[in-house]
């Protein structure tokens, strides 16, 4: 049968990273390819317990049909979640459940993006996220960013001559790169919001792991610096990274026009979050574990991301070059090409698999001019005696 698919899928194409996935079934393989959380940290007993409570609470919420807006208790859980860090007068009713921050991108997607509308994101992003836009007919814009996150001065020119739908963001220790938006420029993206009346997507999944001191207070918090600016502003939370992927439990804080067209194309599509992952999500929260959680897995990742700065300064020297990650998964890294080196990204990882150790070139985050000399490594899910062994192989394949 020769179907006829939407032209929509004309637009994208199949993640390069799921693609280099198939290659890790080699044995011996150490992997700083994946994006996800180390799952020996997850809390078991503590999610276990919260289960228990929601099925004994009160059974028939829990695995009943619920409101597309999410369950309620988990709605006044998360208010609080957020008010603890810093953003004042939100209420439950100003925010809905997503099924994992993820959906949060797709509702702005099918509420917002028509064919050919223009949408500025950060070069490089989010992978699926550029997916996720251009399933819907997006025309992407790529900002610049440096170590300190996106260049403001670049995004206002970008904003004036583009007049986009809106604007994406990963301010905090952002997938791909690390970076740590500055508070300076936090402020400044909030103030071209309002100059510009331009909304603005800021995506939050990386904020709680931070390293030494805590980063600067989201975008959502400091909207109360800058009249007028929370009303230009989406907010989307996940819990993934920090408690468990698996509960695909996320949120959106935004505008109520734009959140009410969010609910109607959610129920649309699922409904609404599992209540069952919702009601677990809401006991966890309100038992008070998280903070020791949290404090948990930022000492262990602190801890592997120091080891593997330090060994890959010791074993590429200045083939590599790289900003010390402050907070999240990721090391953002770029081959220089020093000493006739190979210099393209793309090359090195086929070196690199050939010598048991894989990460993920850089050139699929960008939407536009991509950098073949950029990649991405997780440091999250390995030890730190693997990563000195995959750091090592890393060295062996660059020659």
């Amino acid at each position: 049968m020769n179907l006829q698919f939407a032209d929509r899928l004309n637009n994208v194409e199949t993640s390069a990273i799921r693609e280099l996935f198939k290659l890790l079934g080699k044995p011996g393989i150490i992997s700083f390819a994946g994006g996800f959380p180390d799952s020996a940290l997850f809390d078991v007993q503590g999610i276990r317990q919260a289960a228990d409570q929601a099925l004994s609470q009160d059974p028939g919420a829990a695995l009943q049909y619920g409101a597309t807006e999410g369950h309620g208790p988990l709605r006044e859980q998360l208010a609080q979640f957020m008010t603890e860090k810093g953003v004042k007068d939100l209420s439950a009713d100003q925010l809905i459940v997503t099924t994992g921050s993820q959906q949060a991108l797709d509702l702005m997607g099918k509420t917002m993006i028509g064919p050919g509308d223009k949408v500025i994101v950060e070069g490089p992003t989010f992978l699926a996220t550029i997916q996720c836009f251009r399933l819907y007919g997006a025309n992407l814009i790529s900002a610049p960013v440096d170590a300190h996150g996106v260049q403001t001065d670049a995004l206002e020119k970008l904003i004036v001559e583009h007049r986009p739908k809106f604007v994406y963001i990963i301010p905090t220790f952002g997938n791909p790169t690390g970076a740590l938006l500055s508070a300076e420029r936090r402020k400044r993206i909030l103030e071209l919001a309002v100059q510009y009346q331009t909304l603005i997507v800021e995506d939050d999944p990386y904020g709680d792991l931070y390293f030494g001191q805590a980063p600067p207070p989201s975008l959502l918090a400091m909207s109360a610096q800058v009249p007028g600016s929370r009303d230009c502003l989406v907010h989307c939370g996940s819990l993934s990274k920090v408690l468990s992927p698996g509960l695909r439990v996320g949120w959106m804080v935004a505008p109520p026009q734009l959140l009410s067209h969010a609910v109607m194309c959610k129920q649309f599509s699922d409904a609404h979050t599992s209540t069952f992952a919702q009601a677990t999500a809401a006991q966890y929260l309100s038992s008070g574990r998280m903070p020791e959680t949290l404090a948990k897995v930022r000492k262990v990742y602190a801890a592997r991301a120091q080891t593997m700065s330090d060994a890959l300064r010791q074993n590429l020297g200045d083939a590599l070059a790289f900003v010390q990650p402050q907070g999240g998964l990721f090391i953002w890294a770029r081959l220089t090409g020093a000493h006739g080196k190979v210099k393209d990204g793309n090359v090195f990882a086929k070196m690199a698999i050939e010598k048991g150790v894989a990460f993920v070139p850089g050139a699929p985050f960008f939407c536009a001019d991509s950098d073949p000399a950029t990649l991405r490594l997780s440091f999250a899910t390995v030890g730190e005696e693997k990563i000195l062994e995959g750091v090592s192989r890393l060295a062996q394949a660059l020659g």
